[in-house]
């Protein structure tokens, strides 16, 4: 786990006479940064603004969109062909390591399109964990993997490390690639040396976002080869960005270690707490895919 914000992570009208020469060219990396950090705050702003249309168990609201297509490269899943409360079909639930009182089930009060839902009662404590899993194999093989889901969840997230979604990477001994939150904001961790997406100090902190509570969200991530991006209601987030550059408190830890490149297996959503933080979170409208999906 990683440290918390307090410090650095060890581990971004006329003419002239002649005509002027052309201006030197931005470091590698500048300009894609410059718009990612307009788009992120952009994404910040309406996170400090609120939502206005958010969907609840009793029914839908402006919130209440119809999920982008789904990519014939992949699958999608809104949960509304489960017929039981327990997960089935591609889907298994389960706790690696050690099991305690976290629960996983198909939820048919709230859900984002539909009637029906994936819902995670998450609980503090790392063997209180659980997940949903389905396998990757339409997109196995693949340079590019895309994912988008929407997640409705509780409880701010928490100054621990916690973890909602995890995929084993082959290319890394089948450790996990986990996306989550810490100081609470979002992030990525690599289970292998703990490197953390933004790095945890401050600034690193500053340049991701919460996720928003009590409201359904759009989360997006696509994966290229050795980079990363990820979009929150259809914005990138700047301190959620592998571009290859290293760049100080964003990807640098990240980039310490050489060769990354990951090759997903599986994908998992659900809660998992390295601390204190309970949850509840529901998720729909999952689609994977090898193209950018959109929300």
């Amino acid at each position: 786990m990683s440290s918390p914000a307090t410090a650095h992570s060890s581990s971004s009208a006329g003419l002239p006479a002649s005509p002027l020469p052309p201006p030197a060219p931005l470091p590698a990396g500048t300009a894609r940064r410059r718009q990612i950090l307009a788009a992120s705050a952009a994404v910040l702003a309406l996170t400090a603004a609120g939502a206005t249309g958010s969907a609840s168990a009793a029914g839908p609201s402006a919130d209440h969109r119809t999920a982008a297509a789904c990519d014939a490269s992949g699958f999608c899943e809104d949960f509304e062909t489960q017929t039981g409360t327990a997960p089935s079909g591609r889907w298994t639930a389960g706790a690696a390591n050690c099991t305690g009182n976290g629960t996983a089930t198909v939820d048919s009060g709230t859900a984002h399109t539909g009637a029906k839902s994936l819902r995670i009662d998450g609980k503090a404590g790392y063997c209180n964990h659980v997940f949903v899993s389905t396998p990757l194999d339409e997109v196995a093989g693949s340079s590019s993997l895309h994912v988008r889901f929407w997640v409705r969840h509780t409880t701010a997230l928490p100054a621990a490390h916690v973890t909602f979604a995890a995929m084993k990477d082959a290319n890394d001994n089948g450790k996990d690639l986990r996306m989550g939150g810490q100081n609470g904001a979002l992030q990525w961790n690599r289970e292998s040396d703990d490197a953390t997406l933004p790095e945890q100090s401050p600034v690193g902190v500053s340049k991701s976002l919460p996720l928003p509570v009590n409201e359904w969200t759009c989360v997006e991530f696509g994966i290229e080869g050795s980079t990363l991006e990820t979009k929150v209601n259809g914005s990138v987030v700047e301190g959620l960005v592998i571009d290859g550059t290293p760049t100080h408190d964003i990807d640098r830890q990240w980039l310490n270690k050489p060769g990354w490149r990951p090759s997903l297996t599986d994908l998992r959503l659900g809660w998992e707490s390295y601390g204190n933080g309970d949850d509840t979170l529901w998720y729909d409208d999952i689609a994977v895919g090898t193209a950018p999906i959109g929300c």
